[in-house]
């Protein structure tokens, strides 16, 4: 899965310190997030796509490869 996390923290000025805060996470998470290594749950997902004003699909995407 492909995301924009990174794009969106940057753009809304937000450390990945503070967003794991606002999130109740750890920044590892956020990192994991950020680098694809981690797929957040659905809530989560739905949290990041708040806090953003934007929607899940924005967030993510799936990659071809993950239809196979």
């Amino acid at each position: 899965m492909k995301n924009n996390v990174s794009e969106f923290r940057k753009r809304y000025g937000y450390s990945q310190d503070r967003l794991a805060e606002n999130l109740g996470v750890s920044r590892q998470t956020v990192i994991s997030i950020e680098k694809g290594r981690y797929n957040p749950s659905l809530p989560l997902a739905m949290i990041l796509a708040e806090l953003f004003d934007t929607n899940v699909e924005t967030l993510f995407s799936l990659e071809d490869s993950d239809y196979k």
